[in-house]
């Protein structure tokens, strides 16, 4: 299958996959977490950690750099299309969004954010309580727009969208023993993770949300990077970071169960992001890919953030490619896991 073929199959699946009537179920899209879905809140910060220049956004509407880490639109970006809700998803901390635009969901996701409070104080990003605080603002400005009681059922007829956790694995644990010395077991670290997300989700239920969805880690050990800095000859994934990745989304799978059982008249789903991109990593050729243990960008073993820029060369076919530089995804790999989540994921909202 070319990749024009599985790009054209996946749009009509997504939006095709939800009737009318459950995609409006949804009255907008609220996104927290990191450089996975940031579309654009580093661009109004004092940090390096940005993606407003190019070759960012070169296959975004336009060839604009938006300031999302990828060369196109991001899973929430797909997902906000296929909920009829909008065709992307703006940042909040866009001085000129519309009232059209904070009424159909925005953004509070800051690239290089993390759960732990530390990784995003690394390179001065919003951390997760930060966003939560962005939020509130949302929500009395919301109020103000509608009145109190429509912005009551807005908030929880919303779709909530957290993506994140990558980078505290990556940058506190993996690659530098930051938080190592003071957990010592990876065991000791998810666990602590584990109960800020609890702390987060419960802050947004009671702020109004009840339909949460929470994705996993990615198989952080098929990461360029990851392959890269621990002198990976061969260029296959780490296992053991994988294992790690794995055993961290079985215990947030609990973790949400359990605490959904808590919270009266929430759903929160789990978004399986392991396997799914494993599979694409595993078996590009279905998807019409072909390179992935390789970024798009420069040599695609190091190039990240602003190492990726106007003047490093590109791959010649951006769809071919699994990875965008050595750590985000290209737009055809946010498309594909966005179709995986409208199948498999977000039916279960409606359970």
């Amino acid at each position: 299958m070319s990749s024009t073929m599985y790009l054209v199959m996946v749009m009509y699946v997504c939006i095709r996959v939800l009737d009318p009537v459950q995609s409006s179920n949804f009255s907008s899209l609220l996104v927290f977490g990191d450089s996975t879905v940031d579309s654009g809140n580093n661009n109004y910060l004092l940090t390096i950690s940005k993606a407003n220049y190019f070759p960012y956004g070169i296959d975004f509407p336009g060839h604009v750099p938006t300031g999302r880490f990828s060369n196109g639109k991001l899973v929430s970006d797909f997902l906000a299309s296929a909920l009829n809700i909008k065709d992307t998803v703006p940042p909040f901390l866009n001085p000129n969004l519309s009232d059209e635009e904070l009424l159909t969901g925005v953004s509070f996701a800051s690239g290089q954010s993390g759960i732990d409070e530390f990784t995003p104080s690394l390179t001065n990003v919003l951390s997760m309580e930060q966003q939560v605080e962005y939020f509130r603002a949302y929500t009395v400005k919301l109020k103000q727009m509608v009145g109190e009681d429509e912005a009551i059922q807005r908030l929880g007829d919303a779709l909530v969208l957290i993506s994140v956790g990558s980078n505290d694995f990556i940058l506190n644990f993996h690659d530098f023993p930051t938080r190592r010395l003071l957990f010592i077991t990876i065991d000791a670290y998810q666990d602590y993770l584990l109960d800020k997300l609890e702390v987060f989700i419960k802050e947004l239920y009671d702020q109004g949300c009840r339909n949460i969805g929470v994705g996993g880690l990615p198989p952080l050990g098929c990461l360029p990077f990851q392959m890269s800095l621990k002198f990976k000859i061969d260029r296959q994934c780490l296992e053991d970071e994988n294992a790690d990745s794995e055993k961290y989304n079985r215990k947030l799978t609990q973790r949400l169960s359990q605490l959904q059982a808590t919270l009266p008249q929430s759903k929160i789903v789990y978004g399986d992001i392991y396997h799914p991109l494993l599979n694409l990593i595993t078996n590009p050729q279905d998807y019409g890919m072909e390179v992935t243990n390789r970024g798009c960008c420069g040599s695609g073993y190091f190039e990240v953030i602003e190492i990726c820029n106007a003047f490093t060369p590109l791959c010649s076919n951006h769809s071919k490619y699994v990875f965008w530089g050595s750590i985000h995804l290209t737009e055809a790999s946010y498309h594909y896991l966005a179709d995986y989540f409208i199948r498999v994921a977000l039916p279960l909202f409606f359970k």
